[in-house]
């Protein structure tokens, strides 16, 4: 694999991180809201990671015959899809959501999960970093050999 390919390597994965910290803050902004446009609470969203490969199976990248064909994709963003768990019911009569019994739905996000996974994107998106600056330094060195 190339220097290239690595530093391609890690500018999907900071892309990919990158869009799910943002999702994830998107989840913990409308944790209160109880209605969007179509008049639901806000249904928690998540990203979902695939492998971006040219359509050949990982399995194939291990043997000695694949190796000229492996161009270093990365990951992307497959899709975005929304968590069907069911909505909080809270008791507030006073709520203008509220139905006949007082309760109102409130949107399935959880603040605790949801910093829980932000931490986890920002290690993850600081560890490709630290990649790719490991791979710039390699690369450094070696054009050094060459003086």
């Amino acid at each position: 694999m190339s220097y290239f390919g690595a530093l391609d390597i890690g500018a999907s994965a900071l892309t990919a991180q990158r869009l799910r910290m943002d999702i994830i803050s998107q989840n913990i902004a409308n944790a209160n809201t109880t209605r969007t446009e179509d008049s639901t609470p806000y249904r928690r969203r998540v990203v979902v990671f695939q492998e971006s490969s040219d359509g050949i199976p990982f399995s194939e990248y291990l043997s000695e015959s694949s190796k000229a064909r492996y161009l270093g994709k990365g990951v992307k963003v497959s899709r975005i899809v929304e968590d069907t768990s069911p909505f909080k019911r809270v008791y507030d009569p006073g709520h203008p959501d509220a139905d006949e019994d007082g309760y109102v739905q409130m949107p399935n996000v959880d603040v605790v999960t949801e910093m829980v996974n932000m931490i986890s994107a920002t290690r993850a998106y600081e560890a490709n970093v630290t990649a790719m600056n490991s791979t710039k330094s390699m690369a450094m060195k070696a054009l050094e050999i060459g003086r």
